[in-house]
């Protein structure tokens, strides 16, 4: 097993320990003939949160991903959530694309700043930096290991007010915010968002509904659903204990670009397909663990 397959492995097994719908929705899909096994599914994405602060955030995650052999692409830009971030093309089909987002704690309220900056500054250098980015199962230990220390109910609380995902990232650091099923390569009657969706919510999955249950962007080549994160019970400093969103499941539907429309279904590969991101599409993703969507019944 290769470095990198070694650090996708432990975050997908542990990602799934965590995430009951993974393998409620595999379970579905096993069960309904859609795939053979859970190695059948196409992984798209997956994504990252981090904090924009000294020796952390993009410039120190991205390290591990650009060593495995990922390029980096586009840059995206949220606004209203105070967010950057880019995407990470992989070195060969089979491994998943790759979402790093960053928040910008500098343009986040003073009081915000100095609580982010209570927990961060026990950093005190790059922790890339000290790794073997040769050696998986350190790189994968790093990415499951706490870099500050648990931190108090009542910060988290106070930075939910101003930014949910503040507060995500302050109590998860870098684990796995969400994987992403691949739908276009899957069967007729399921290889859309529209179909896919439908199937999940005939089988009681809940679905992010922000800006409609499908996110699709401009030139409607990249459509994009996904779960509602469940709640977790989260033990915070000084043992108390809170529901707090976990991670969520997307879906992606990448169609097939004008250029290749005459081209036989046998013969589309990736590189005929929509490829990249889109800023309005994430922005709504992003809210699969916010109380707007986890508080709903």
């Amino acid at each position: 097993m290769t470095t990198l397959e070694t650090v996708l492995d432990g975050l997908m097994s542990r990602y799934k320990e965590r995430v009951p719908d993974v393998g409620a929705i595999i379970h579905a899909m096993t069960g309904e003939g859609i795939i053979g096994q859970a190695g059948d599914i196409e992984n798209d994405h997956i994504a990252f949160r981090t904090l924009g602060v000294e020796h952390l955030g993009i410039q120190s995650l991205e390290k591990i991903f650009l060593h495995c052999g990922y390029t980096k692409k586009d840059y995206y830009h949220f606004p209203e959530k105070k967010l950057d971030a880019y995407w990470y093309a992989p070195p060969a089909e089979q491994y998943p694309r790759i979402f790093i987002s960053e928040l910008r704690v500098k343009d986040l309220s003073p009081r915000a700043q100095e609580i982010i900056k209570s927990y961060t500054a026990e950093v005190t250098a790059d922790p890339v930096n000290a790794l073997d980015l040769n050696d998986g199962a350190a790189v994968d230990r790093f990415l499951h290991s706490a870099l500050w220390r648990t931190p108090t109910l009542a910060d988290y609380k106070v930075l939910a007010e101003e930014s949910e995902y503040a507060a995500w990232v302050i109590y998860n650091r870098y684990y796995l915010n969400h994987f992403t099923i691949s739908v276009h390569n899957l069967q007729p009657g399921y290889n859309t968002v529209a179909d896919f969706n439908a199937f999940l919510e005939k089988r009681g999955f809940r679905l992010n509904d922000a800006g409609g249950k499908i996110k699709t962007s401009p030139d409607k080549g990249l459509l994009q659903s996904s779960t509602v994160a469940r709640m977790i019970e989260a033990t915070f400093a000084n043992h108390e204990k809170h529901a707090i969103a976990g991670s969520y499941v997307e879906f992606a539907e990448r169609r097939v670009l004008p250029q290749f429309a005459q081209l036989p279904l046998s013969a589309i590969r990736r590189e005929h397909r929509r490829e990249g991101f889109e800023a309005n599409n994430a922005d709504k993703i992003f809210e699969s663990t916010y109380s707007a969507q986890t508080g709903k019944q």
